[in-house]
């Protein structure tokens, strides 16, 4: 089986989301790209690359090659046949191997995480993710575990091999995870200005929205959190009698463009910086200076990183650097 056999091939994962999943450097993938013509990301309007599920599942076949022992080329070449259209040799399969025992790779925990979740084990969901913070720096569980589990459990439910049912008691799941580990950083973290941050109107996934406000509040930046679908006119009303030093919104689709383009006048005279993020705002960041404010960026801690500059200044350290999807 080809590894773009049934997986989309629409570019969606940074190559940071990459990184957490798979465990290979975007250093290593852009190397492969030059060298090797494969993976195939494509960029959006801002120049990120962006990879498709097909380019995940050939980057894993290309690691478990190296890690079995094939030199580099010849790992390269078996790839890049595999991938040809428009068939494949009897017999190859590309899936990557199953997880050795005591293996603990991101990608690992993710995959076990999700089977954990769909199969409504919510005890065993806590063991793994009460074991993955016991090993991994929260930024990491964040980016690198919970945020591919989130996509994959999306990419499922698209193809309808899971129900709504299924997607929404995991996202409920994962929800209260994020909430505790927000209710610990609290919302009075820090002493600098306040953020507020909320999704737009219509906007009900909130799940990146929480990972940028934990990221921020771990960066020493005050944020208050009003989660989803809130009216554009509440929120500047918010903002202003709380002092807010600047607003966060965050949108995943169109429904929140329409909406929030509608009542977008609301926000007039704000008063302060505005900042955009979430899946929709990756796939077209020029989208934010059209909603009249700027692209926080394509994952939770550099948007942090971002953020806290712009109100902090550069003094303001991320607390860790490594990747994740807003």
């Amino acid at each position: 089986m080809k590894p773009t056999a049934g997986r989309s091939q629409t570019g969606m994962f940074t190559a940071s989301e990459v990184e957490g999943q798979t465990g290979v450097p975007a250093t290593t993938l852009r190397q492969w790209e030059r060298r090797y013509g494969f993976p195939h990301p494509v960029r959006n309007a801002s120049g990120y690359r962006l990879y498709s599920p097909g380019d995940v599942a050939a980057i894993q076949y290309m690691q478990a090659q190296l890690q079995s022992g094939v030199p580099a080329g010849r790992a390269a070449e078996l790839t890049v046949q595999a991938t040809r259209p428009p068939c494949e040799p009897a017999g190859v399969s590309l899936a990557p191997p199953p997880a050795q025992p005591g293996g603990r790779g991101a990608a690992h925990w993710s995959g076990m995480l999700t089977d954990a979740l769909l199969s409504s084990d919510t005890d065993r969901a806590g063991a793994l993710l009460a074991e993955v913070h016991s090993q991994l720096p929260v930024e990491d569980v964040m980016t690198a575990v919970i945020s591919p589990t989130m996509v994959e459990i999306g990419a499922r439910w698209e193809r309808g091999e899971i129900t709504v049912a299924h997607e929404h008691q995991a996202t409920a799941y994962l929800r209260s995870r994020l909430s505790a580990l927000m209710d610990v950083a609290g919302v009075q973290a820090g002493f600098g200005p306040l953020v507020v941050a909320a999704c737009a109107p219509e906007e009900q996934h909130e799940l990146g929205l929480m990972m940028l406000t934990l990221a921020l509040r771990r960066r020493g930046v005050r944020v208050a959190y009003l989660g989803t679908n809130v009216p554009l006119g509440d929120l500047a009303v918010y903002a202003r009698q709380r002092e807010a030093r600047a607003v966060l919104l965050a949108l995943n689709g169109p429904w929140a463009l329409d909406a929030t383009r509608e009542h977008l006048r609301d926000l007039d005279c704000l008063g302060m910086p505005l900042f955009y993020g979430g899946a929709l705002l990756n796939a077209e960041p020029t989208l934010a200076r059209e909603l009249g404010g700027q692209y926080a960026g394509p994952d939770a801690p550099s948007a942090a990183q971002q953020i806290a500059a712009a109100l902090l200044g550069s003094a303001a350290d991320p607390a860790h650097p490594s990747g994740g999807s807003v």
